[in-house]
């Protein structure tokens, strides 16, 4: 895909952007409406082309949301976070861990190694999960899927509509 998913330190940061082109969503791999939403988020960057896409890991249904958000920052070293990230967006509500290395392993990811890569980066890794928890709270969001657009916080499903019309808003600002 063309977008680019920004990991490090300093994009994953909500400020505002050149421009101001940016949504960021505030998502967990196990939340269902997350991802009936994602088609619909994915939709609306292909078809613009210049929207910064900022996902952040907001982990907040247990112990498999932390495990799947882990391998996934950990395949961003490999050049693989849009693969892994793709692949779990597609899975059906609810992960075991054993779901989410059998869905990894489907996109030809190894998660053995994944997850040695996490234990060798799991400072940093866990520094974005605990930063985006720590904005997540200072928006006071009570739940995920919630996305940052703009200026504006917008808590829950957002359809193709909806996320344009957003983005349309922070044109006009």
């Amino acid at each position: 895909p063309r977008w680019r998913h920004h990991h490090h330190c300093t994009n994953n940061q909500i400020g505002p952007v050149r421009g101001g082109r940016s949504i960021a969503e505030f998502f967990d791999y196990q939340c269902p409406y997350c991802k009936r939403n994602h088609p619909e988020l994915m939709k609306v960057i292909e078809s613009d082309g210049s929207i910064r896409l900022v996902m952040k890991d907001f982990p907040i249904f247990g112990d498999p949301s932390i495990y799947a958000a882990n391998l996934v920052l950990a395949s961003a070293a490999a050049g693989k976070y849009a693969a892994a990230l793709e692949a779990l967006m597609n899975t059906p509500a609810r992960l075991s861990r054993q779901d989410v290395d059998a869905t990894l392993k489907k996109v030809g990811l190894d998660p053995t190694e994944l997850h040695a890569a996490y234990k060798k980066n799991s400072r940093q890794i866990d520094a974005i999960i605990v930063r985006n928890i720590a904005q997540a709270n200072a928006f006071n969001l009570q739940g995920t899927p919630a996305f940052v657009i703009g200026l504006k916080i917008y808590p829950g499903y957002m359809n193709e509509k909806a996320l344009k019309e957003a983005v349309a808003e922070t044109r006009n600002a």
